[in-house]
């Protein structure tokens, strides 16, 4: 099942559409199509990061300094 979709009409300086247009051909799309890929991939960069910066903020596992017995026995177990 596909997504709800919003239309968005949006104005592109003249050098910004040659420069894309030129992409989206490379790739063998259409600019329209070339233009939503990229702000789908820019969402979810952005609600990754969001989501990590959350969970660094309240999760901080991986953030404590080890023992020096834990690093030992890590770098034992590493083969260092």
């Amino acid at each position: 099942m596909e997504k709800e979709r919003k239309r968005k009409i949006i104005d592109l300086n003249e050098d910004t559409f040659k420069v894309l247009s030129i992409k989206a051909a490379e790739e063998g799309t259409n600019l329209k199509a070339l233009i939503e890929k990229s702000l789908d991939e820019l969402a979810e960069n952005i609600r990754d990061s969001q989501l990590y910066s959350y969970l660094l903020r309240t999760y901080p596992e991986g953030k404590e300094i080890v023992s020096s017995k834990e690093k030992e026995e890590f770098e034992s177990w590493l083969g260092l």
